[in-house]
């Protein structure tokens, strides 16, 4: 029984390194053919990555400069989206998604969000959710020491520091962990999409021969606000609302 064990053991390792190993070789194939300007290519060997369930920051932000090359707008936007919300604080992309919606159609004039809220998401873009993992550890971690050290230490000075330093990391750690939980909900949250169609009538309501309320055009970004069938209810970053195909868009 422990031969098989081992044996089932090797197994796994040597099918994740051969798995791994095709991985690289296949990003390989895809940033060659990228530097050899054959654009289409690199969006095979890209999107065949991504089609075997390997998710990463890197990979959605060569899939947007491919896309962007080749002029695909609307797809370039998406992956860098991909990117970002995989990783919030990669520069290159956020950089390449404002050159890529300088291409856009729409100009939308956002409605500014309130302090707090700006305030709020500049801090849960501070750290992908692994990088608030590691520090809800390390204020957990420094709750228990000053724990520790509080109930095992007579020394009533250091007591009276060990209380102060514990009731900060409570509330570090508690804020820390709301802040976890936030950036998990939003790396997994499918609320937004990007327009892919070159065009696209939103209507009033969820049903092709209503009225037009607006039209908007592809690499345009929305928020999913309501699902019926076939149709979905969206809401653009100025207010306004309609119903559009589910066709039409892509989720980020």
């Amino acid at each position: 029984m422990k031969n098989i064990k081992k044996i089932i053991f090797l197994f796994l390792i040597v099918n994740t390194l051969v798995f791994s190993q095709a991985l690289i070789t296949k990003m390989q194939e895809g940033n060659d053919a990228y530097q050899n300007k054959n654009y289409q290519e690199a969006i095979k060997n890209y999107e065949s990555i991504l089609n075997q369930g390997y998710l990463s920051t890197d990979l959605f932000y060569n899939l947007g400069n491919s896309y962007f090359k080749a002029g695909k707008i609307g797809k370039s936007i998406l992956y860098y989206e991909k990117s970002l919300k995989v990783s919030p604080t990669n520069e290159d992309a956020e950089y390449n998604l404002q050159i890529a919606r300088a291409r856009t159609v729409d100009r939308i004039q956002e409605i500014p969000p309130l302090f707090f809220f700006k305030w709020w998401e500049s801090l849960l873009a501070a750290f992908t959710s692994e990088g608030w993992q590691i520090i809800v550890f390390i204020f957990y971690m420094l709750l228990l020491t000053s724990v520790a050290v509080y109930f095992l230490i007579r020394n009533m000075q250091i007591k009276k520091y060990s209380y102060i330093f514990g009731i900060l990391n409570l509330g570090a750690l508690v804020l820390s962990s709301v802040l976890l939980f936030a950036s998990i909900s939003r790396e997994s949250s499918k609320d937004f999409a990007i327009l892919m169609t070159s065009t696209a009538n939103v209507k009033i309501s969820p049903d092709q021969q209503s009225e037009d309320a607006f039209v908007i055009h592809e690499g345009i970004k929305f928020k999913i606000e309501e699902q019926v069938k076939n149709w979905v209810k969206i809401k653009l970053s100025d207010g306004k609302v309609g119903w559009l195909p589910k066709n039409t868009f892509e989720i980020i």
